[in-house]
């Protein structure tokens, strides 16, 4: 199954779940959630992920300046973004368990497999 599609709707509640415990840079991210099992993720989905959730409010931002390179700009969640990920937590939930129901496979009794007919009489030609 092609996961790309699924994981557009779930990215914002992946990223705001990777960084609830601590605070992380870009790459970080997408570690996180590579590590996590989103394989597929791409890094310019995480970093637009990241610029959209701070200008949404969900994240603040701050730069650590870096020795051996560029410096590294870290998001953390505040309490918007907690508010978010504790109702997207929900409402995946939720939409897990409805799809959980609709995949799992259904257990077949003896009577749904054999269905119970009546035979119907043969008539010659010309009987009513």
């Amino acid at each position: 199954m092609d996961t790309t599609q699924l994981l557009k709707g779930v990215l914002d509640v992946a990223v705001l779940a990777a960084i609830q415990e601590e605070d992380g840079y870009g790459y970080d991210v997408v570690r996180r959630l590579r590590a996590a099992g989103l394989d597929d993720v791409g890094d310019a989905s995480v970093y637009g992920t990241l610029r959209r959730l701070y200008a949404a409010g969900a994240l603040t931002s701050y730069v650590v300046p870096s020795d051996g390179g560029p410096h590294r700009k870290y998001y953390g969640i505040n309490q918007q973004g907690r508010t978010m990920l504790d109702e997207q937590r929900a409402s995946w939930g939720n939409f897990a368990a409805t799809m959980n129901g609709l995949l799992a496979p259904k257990a077949v009794t003896k009577t749904s497999r054999t269905a119970v007919t009546t035979p119907t009489p043969v008539r010659s030609i010309g009987e009513k």
